[in-house]
Formats: C-alpha cells, sequence, structure tokens
C-alpha cells in the first residue's frame, strides 16, 4: 500500500471542524469529530453520518440516548477545539463552566458556533474503532456568521505546543483504533 499518495489524495479534501455533543443520564460530552458528513441531498429528509470512537465518552452518551448535536466552529474558534479535543469527558465535565443552553431535542449546545444541528440517529454500525451513526436531522440554526473552521486551517492556526499535543492524542489513538480495526478484521475474516 502506497500510504504516502493516500495521505495526498485525503489531505486533498479539507472537512469543516465538527463539535459533537450529547446528553443521557444527567450527563453531557462533546468532542471533536474526525468524520462527519452530509448523507442526503433530499432537502425534507436531512441526514448526517458520523463515526465516534467507542472509547470516548460522547459515544457513550449517543449510544445511550440515541442523538446527539452537530456544532460548525468558527474560524478561530480554537478554544473550543482545545477545551472539547484535548480533554476526556470521563475525567471532567466539558461543559462545567460554560451556559447550560441546550438544543430543542435536549443536547448541550455550544453557543459560539456558526452552525449546528440536532441530529436522531436512525441507523447503528459498528466497524470495530468506532460507530458509525446515520442520523435524521431533527433542527438546526446559524446563530453565527463567517467562515467555519476546516481540519487545515485548525493544523495551521494551533501554536505549536498545542499542535504538538493534538499530533500526540493523534498517534495514540491511532494505536488503539489499529489494534480494534485488525481485531475487527480478524473477527469476520478479512485480515
Amino acid at each position: 500500500m502506497n500510504q504516502d499518495a493516500i495521505a495526498a489524495v485525503f489531505h486533498l479534501y479539507d472537512p469543516p471542524v465538527w463539535l459533537v455533543t450529547a446528553a443521557h443520564g444527567g450527563r453531557r460530552g462533546g468532542l471533536i469529530a474526525t468524520s462527519a458528513v452530509r448523507a442526503s441531498i433530499v432537502a425534507a429528509q436531512p441526514r448526517m453520518l458520523i463515526a465516534i470512537a467507542r472509547h470516548h465518552h460522547t459515544w457513550g452518551l449517543i449510544a445511550g440516548s440515541g442523538r446527539f448535536a452537530l456544532h460548525l466552529l468558527p474560524l478561530g474558534g480554537l478554544d473550543a477545539v482545545w477545551r472539547f479535543g484535548l480533554q476526556s469527558g470521563h475525567q471532567q465535565d466539558k461543559f462545567a463552566d460554560l451556559p447550560p443552553e441546550t438544543t430543542p431535542d435536549g443536547n448541550p449546545l455550544y453557543a459560539d458556533c456558526v452552525a449546528w444541528l440536532d441530529c436522531r440517529v436512525e441507523e447503528t454500525l459498528d466497524i470495530g474503532d468506532r460507530s458509525v451513526y446515520v442520523a435524521a436531522v431533527t433542527e438546526g440554526a446559524v446563530p453565527g456568521n463567517g467562515p467555519v473552521m476546516s481540519v487545515a486551517t485548525l493544523l495551521r492556526d494551533a501554536p505549536g505546543e498545542r499542535r504538538a499535543e493534538l499530533d500526540r492524542r493523534y498517534a495514540a489513538d491511532q494505536a488503539s483504533d489499529r489494534e480494534a480495526i485488525q481485531t475487527w478484521r480478524r473477527d469476520r475474516g478479512l485480515a
């Protein structure tokens, strides 16, 4: 496999940075998604598709509640990435000092977003390291304005020490994901 060529293809696609939030059983959480895309072109039946690593606190909230909210972050909204991407909801409430706002479906609302969507899970697929959720969009709003943060702008604008922490966490997640994918493939006779 030519990993450099595959990485080059992936770098041609610059997705927006999505913050995923969820609540269940009196707990709340959020994380920066590595995979969230529109899954329908039918305006009357909007859908999103996300993939959430099973070890994340937010994964358990989505699995328990069957719902989540997606938030597009503004260009320059790096504080949200540090809050939701560099801490674990297993150890602390990432919303502790934020206003206790919720979406109409009861998901935690991150008010400093450009836009948000409420989503209800319609289908779940276990792919070893992650759960893939196909979800109906039930509500949304555009409370902010301006351009949204993309993966490339996040990596470009991250200060050195924060970029190093992002890279370190990404590498650690890759190691655990690699093991989960290999086990999943082996269990299905694919490896």
